[in-house]
């Protein structure tokens, strides 16, 4: 298990000046926008507009505080999110635009390169017991509050915007216990077999 504590991520601000993005961890370690495998952040979103395209990517997008956003995908008709709705999951490749509802909002979001790793991203409100396969790396992010994270090596408390890493092939069981009004997170990455 290893643990990103908040004060170590880094915070920039967008070049459009809507908002400021918290990378929590990306891979391989250093990787930039255009050469991550998988990339797991928050962004505190201050005005709408377009996101930014990435070609070959599969995003997932969950509120994590304020109101929320009307997110349009493509041409599709404008989805609601709020804090505490489901995550939403699209295709970097669409044209994507938010619009805020009430002010700004900060957002978590979780990026795969598609030819190397899927992810399904999960919002942890009771205490569960969760697995991980050996081909699988899970991410535990505690957000608005602590939450107690135990596997069969380590155990371990995170704090507001603390993040653990798991890897399925160490670690194929462990559970999640958020506090009462803590929001959590369980990013599931999955890595694709080379062909």
């Amino acid at each position: 298990m290893k643990i990103i504590r908040a004060g170590s991520c880094r915070t920039t601000p967008w070049k459009n000046g809507g908002g400021s993005t918290t990378e929590i961890v990306a891979e391989p370690p250093g990787a930039s926008l255009d050469d991550f495998d998988w990339r797991i952040s928050m962004a505190r979103v201050a005005a709408d507009g377009p996101f930014s395209e990435f070609a070959g990517i599969d995003r997932t997008l969950a509120v994590i505080n304020g109101k929320g956003l009307m997110l349009t995908i493509g041409g599709n008709a404008p989805i609601r999110l709020e804090r505490g709705s489901d995550p939403i999951s699209f295709a970097g490749d669409f044209r994507t635009s938010a619009r805020l509802t009430a002010g700004e909002i900060t957002d978590l979001n979780v990026m795969t390169r598609r030819s190397r790793f899927s992810h399904r991203l999960r919002r942890i409100g009771q205490p569960a017991s969760c697995e991980c396969g050996g081909k699988e790396i899970a991410v535990v992010l505690s957000l608005n509050g602590s939450t107690t994270l135990a596997s069969d090596q380590d155990i371990a408390t995170l704090d507001h915007g603390d993040a653990a890493i798991l890897s399925g092939a160490r670690e194929d069981s462990f559970r999640i216990v958020p506090a009462r009004s803590s929001d959590c997170y369980l990013v599931l990455l999955h890595e694709h077999q080379a062909t």
